[in-house]
Order: C-alpha cells, then sequence, then structure tokens
C-alpha cells in the first residue's frame, strides 16, 4: 500500500508542479487552487507512504519520480521540448529509482 501513496503522492506534486506555470504568479484562480490543493495532498499522500518505508526512500523516489513526471508532462502541455543532455540526465535518474527500488536496504 506505500507504494500506491507514494505514486499518488508523486502525481499530486507533479500536477501541482505543471499548473504552477498556469497560475501567472497566482492571479489566475483556478491552477492557483491546483497548486495549493496538489501540495497539500502530495504531503498527505506521503505521510501515509511512510508508514511502510523508510523517508530517505519516500522522500528519494519521490523527487526523482517528480522530476521525471514534470518534465515529461511539460513537454506534452506546455511543448517544452529539452536537449538531448538533459533527457540523458533524466534517464539517470530513472535508473536511480530503478536501483534504489531493487536494494535490499528496504521493505516493500
Amino acid at each position: 500500500m506505500s507504494w500506491l501513496f507514494l505514486f499518488l503522492g508523486v502525481a499530486a506534486e507533479a500536477m501541482s508542479h505543471v499548473a504552477l506555470k498556469a497560475t501567472d504568479g497566482f492571479t489566475n484562480p483556478i491552477p492557483s487552487v491546483l497548486v495549493l490543493l496538489g501540495h497539500l495532498a502530495a504531503f498527505m499522500f506521503l505521510g501515509q507512504a511512510m508508514k511502510g518505508m523508510p523517508i530517505g526512500i519516500v522522500h528519494a523516489l519521490w523527487a526523482g519520480l517528480a522530476v521525471i513526471t514534470v518534465t515529461l508532462l511539460s513537454t506534452v502541455i506546455y511543448r517544452q521540448h529539452l536537449d538531448l543532455t538533459t533527457w540523458l540526465g533524466m534517464a539517470f535518474v530513472a535508473i536511480g529509482v530503478g536501483v534504489i527500488n531493487l536494494s535490499q536496504g528496504h521493505s516493500h
């Protein structure tokens, strides 16, 4: 169940960060509300994930997966295209997430 909460936290965080661009400095109310609710939901989900996983593992996975998700969403939604070097860095993040997942130092 911790993994589900972790993924929900990543999704909420990513939605929040992608909506942040549309707030126009928090002058646009609908995206502004999405940002605030997204952050609140993300922390609630992460708190639940931490009941069954170590804090460091949850935080590392959350941060890495959120970076990748926000980058993918911004490419689709805002047409922000990144160069090959940036995508290579994202691949390293994904590999790191995979290595953490395969490690014996945390419980599933």
